[in-house]
């Protein structure tokens, strides 16, 4: 059980969200056969997901807040430009695809992207908040799959010429 709250409170981190914790119960399955990889796939994604409404609807009022404040000031201007960036380069690309963008810029695991990004990206662009859960939930499953595979293929190597 501590493995798996571990997993799930990892993939709530941001910048590091699901990217990181599947390698890690991946790392924990190959040292415990056990630990199942399916429930691991599902606490993750949950874990990834639960930060996505509080993003949308306060970070971007926090950070606006904190923006000029002594001790959290640089991170929070560091945030803001980051999802505005990531608004604007969405919105440039995307046009009148923008929730698909959004899906693809969430699940493509690339250092930047995720739900934490993303969520972040489209409360900056006033997008709908419920198609926007359901484009974050179409990039986790992408992102889950991608690294899934990565990591299938990385463990199966390394643990395989053993």
């Amino acid at each position: 059980m501590k493995n798996y709250i571990y997993i799930f409170l990892i993939a709530m981190v941001p910048i590091v969200e699901l990217r990181g914790a599947l390698p890690v119960a991946y790392g924990i399955h190959a040292a415990n056969p056990d630990f199942s990889l399916l429930w691991s796939y599902i606490i993750i994604a949950i874990g990834n997901m639960i930060p996505v409404p509080f993003i949308f609807f306060f970070a971007r009022k926090i950070l606006e807040w904190g923006k000029d404040k002594k001790v959290i000031g640089k991170f929070c201007t560091w945030c803001l430009v980051k999802g505005e960036k990531g608004g604007q380069k969405l919105q440039a690309k995307a046009g009148r695809g923008l929730y698909w963008a959004l899906l693809l810029f969430v699940g493509i695991p690339l250092p930047g992207t995720g739900a934490w990004t993303g969520t972040l990206a489209a409360s900056f662009l006033d997008m709908d908040f419920k198609k926007s859960v359901l484009a974050v939930i179409g990039g986790i499953i992408l992102a889950s799959v991608i690294v899934g595979v990565v990591c299938t293929l990385g463990f199966g190597a390394i643990f395989g010429i053993s």
